[in-house]
């Protein structure tokens, strides 16, 4: 094999959110190249889905091979994120996207046309070697993306199940945003190359603020930071999902819109949450640490610590979630006059003085709409795109971020014009099929 010019990869950079590959992407393609098993070593946030996804590209798309490749990642929500991200290089190559809650029929189907890529969550993948409809001897480069957060929820059987059959000349890819002291004997490759960027513990552009208040009053001046904070993009973290739903009671009975996220939502609702964050129909976001790592949730400029995590490792990939990139951000620690800051924060934080005059801030100016149609009609972003401007009558550029799902769409556009869109798409069709046109519920 031949180390890859980096040079080879700007070709990329006009489908990506980005004009330039970070220091961290550039090293990796340098290596990918040349190393039968490679780690990257980087905190949440530095753009490793791209480091990765790229030579793999690169690999599949050559003239003289008929390599496939396989992404394995611990949850629903980074394998469509990877998904989208995949699909956004516009590369030609076909893929599947295999994960629990999802259509065991058609990812079956999808899999007996050997697309180029799969990628999944490790029992679903599991599952398809089990019944036979995937065949991990298959592939040539294995992607194993935040693999100790894999190894952490338990996955090692699944992923015994998976590397039981490989190639034994593949070539792995292996991302993590903690240190791995030691790999687990499921691994097949002994020696591994690494590229280590975790040395730097926090966000270089990240300001904390300490929040000090009563336990009795905690979810109040909550309440109060929020109100003050908004409308910028804030992710408020809670260790347990009865919190992020007694605070998300607490601000729907104050009228204010936010989403919520944790794991004991039904996917479906977990999807529709992240992407009302994502297209900003809705600016706050309540969630566990489901939302600290491996989701794709660009420009956040606040994070709130509601409840502190036990471990050193989470508050950190909890503050990756903004000072992205070299980016800037504030993270706010909530913390009653009867709790402790645990020995991780163990230095003096500055203090900070919710200030008294506020009012609870006007909702976003974007609205999320629902759309009945999905993957399932062959709907694309453009025929998305084409209907909302042609038949609504909106402009290009008032039409927020496309997220298109298996059987719905999701859209966000102006507030303000919601009620004469919906009117000018009643009972209109978009790519030949009659859609249903609503404010997501």
């Amino acid at each position: 094999m031949t180390t890859a010019d980096p040079n080879d990869y700007h070709r990329f950079l006009e489908n990506i959110p980005f004009s330039t590959f970070n220091e961290m992407q550039l090293r990796f393609f340098r290596k990918a190249a040349s190393c039968d098993g490679l780690m990257l070593l980087a905190p949440t946030g530095t753009g490793k889905t791209f480091a990765y996804l790229l030579p793999l590209v690169q690999q599949l798309q050559k003239m003289d091979t008929a390599d496939r490749a396989l992404v394995v990642v611990p949850s629903r929500e980074l394998a469509l994120q990877i998904e989208q991200v995949f699909k956004s290089l516009r590369t030609g190559i076909s893929s599947c996207t295999c994960y629990g809650g999802h259509d065991m029929k058609m990812e079956t189907n999808r899999l007996k046309e050997n697309p180029g890529l799969v990628l999944g969550t490790p029992g679903r993948l599991s599952d398809h070697v089990l019944n036979g409809n995937l065949k991990p001897g298959d592939f040539s480069l294995i992607v194993l993306d935040e693999f100790d957060k894999s190894l952490q929820l338990g996955f090692h059987a699944q992923l015994n199940a998976l590397f039981e059959q490989l190639n034994r000349d593949c070539r792995f890819f292996l991302t993590s945003a903690t240190p791995l002291t030691s790999l687990p004997d499921l691994l097949p490759h002994r020696e591994w190359e690494t590229l280590d960027f975790l040395t730097d513990t926090a966000s270089p552009g990240l300001d904390l603020k300490l929040v000090r208040t009563s336990s009795v009053e905690k979810a109040t001046t909550l309440f109060s930071l929020l109100t003050f904070l908004s409308p910028d993009s804030t992710l408020v973290f809670c260790n347990h999902r009865d919190a992020v739903n007694r605070i998300s009671q607490l601000l729907t009975e104050n009228n204010f819109e936010h989403a919520l996220l944790h794991g004991g939502m039904e996917q479906i609702e977990r999807e529709k949450n992240l992407i009302r964050f994502r297209n900003t129909s809705r600016l706050v976001l309540i969630a566990t640490d489901l939302a600290s790592r491996g989701l794709d949730i660009p420009e956040i400029k606040q994070v709130v610590h509601y409840q502190l995590p036990a471990s050193e490792q989470a508050y950190i990939h909890r503050n990756g979630r903004t000072a992205r990139m070299n980016a800037s951000g504030t993270g706010y620690l909530v913390l009653a006059h009867d709790e402790q800051l645990p020995e991780y924060l163990n230095r003096d934080l500055p203090e900070y003085d919710i200030p008294k005059n506020f009012s609870l801030p006007e909702p976003s100016s974007m609205e999320c709409l629902y759309i009945s149609g999905g993957k399932k009609d062959k709907i694309s972003k453009g025929d998305v795109l084409g209907f909302l401007t042609k038949t609504g009558g909106l402009t290009g550029h008032e039409i927020g971020l496309i997220s298109i799902l298996e059987t719905a769409t999701y859209v966000a556009v102006p507030r303000q014009k919601v009620s004469a869109l919906l009117k000018k798409t009643t009972e209109k069709k978009l790519k030949r099929i009659k859609v249903k046109l609503a404010v997501a519920n």
